[in-house]
């Protein structure tokens, strides 16, 4: 290969990369890929899920610090690269009627200027490859909907001098794939709950079944699935490192990772664009790419 493979996976707040796709991005940093997580928001209005820490007054007072030093220890354990995109965290909003989003958060930002920081950091970094969201946020949260506007604005616009011009935004490039994690799918879910089952242990897929069919959600298209299962202990890592956002003792480590490995080793997405020639499936995000690299 003549040039460097590079990765970006653009995430909507610090623990997304940790919890979709984080398995895949430590397999292509063993190989030698370039790696970078672009955090579009600092999750300043994310809920302390872990029961341990809730009440804590230092962390609720400096919720953004805390969540920055946590990103920071996730990063290194993946072995990526990671920038911040700068935007303020929307929040979770909850009741009937929705209340209204918070003043100056990143759901209610221009999507095209918004855009134009997503921009500059693909100039400046310059993937072949760009994982993100697909239109429905892989779930309704508007940070992570607005990060799927943004990104598919910014896959087209880095190459695009007359809309963001080189002397503000840097040299113009183009990315040649852009993916949808799609870790969260249902085959995946029914496989490892039917699994436990037949081994006589106790599921926490259940309860996310029958969601499933209450929300009768669209089963999307899984084009590729990336081997990634000697990583899995790393993704684990990585996601505890968010203490705040994961309790070690919750129902995303009740699957024994040997049971995981055994069951689905691979983690999923969908092609969304593609500028390269491929088949379907796939195994690898640089398919296409990597001859002509």
């Amino acid at each position: 290969m003549t040039e460097q493979l590079r990765l970006m996976a653009v995430h909507a707040h610090p623990d997304d990369e940790s919890s979709k796709g984080a398995a895949t991005m430590a397999k292509y940093v063993s190989e030698g890929v370039d790696v970078l997580v672009v955090t579009c928001t600092g999750g300043e209005r994310g809920s302390i899920l872990n029961p341990k820490l809730q009440g804590d007054a230092y962390i609720e007072a400096n919720i953004h610090e805390v969540r920055r030093r946590e990103m920071d220890e996730a990063r290194q354990i993946l072995g990526v690269g990671q920038e911040w995109l700068g935007f303020v965290d929307s929040g979770l909003p909850e009741g009937d009627p929705l209340p209204p989003l918070p003043e100056g958060c990143f759901a209610l930002e221009d999507v095209a200027e918004a855009a134009g920081r997503l921009v500059r950091s693909i100039r400046s970094f310059r993937p072949q490859v760009i994982t993100t969201y697909d239109e429905n946020g892989g779930y309704p949260h508007p940070d992570h909907i607005m990060t799927h506007k943004i990104t598919m604005v910014a896959f087209e616009g880095a190459a695009d001098a007359e809309r963001f011009p080189e002397d503000e935004f840097g040299p113009v490039f183009q990315p040649q794939k852009l993916y949808y994690n799609q870790g969260f799918n249902r085959p995946r879910t029914v496989a490892l709950h039917e699994a436990l089952l037949a081994r006589g242990m106790e599921s926490p897929y259940g309860e996310w079944l029958d969601r499933w069919k209450e929300f009768e959600r669209v089963e999307r298209t899984l084009t590729t699935h990336v081997p990634c299962a000697d990583f899995f202990e790393i993704r684990d890592k990585a996601l505890i490192a968010h203490a705040t956002q994961i309790d070690p003792d919750g129902g995303w480590f009740r699957v024994p990772l040997d049971l995981q490995k055994d069951v689905w080793p691979t983690e999923e997405y969908e092609l969304a664009k593609s500028l390269v020639a491929t088949s379907l499936p796939e195994d690898d995000l640089f398919a296409g790419i990597r001859d002509n690299a």
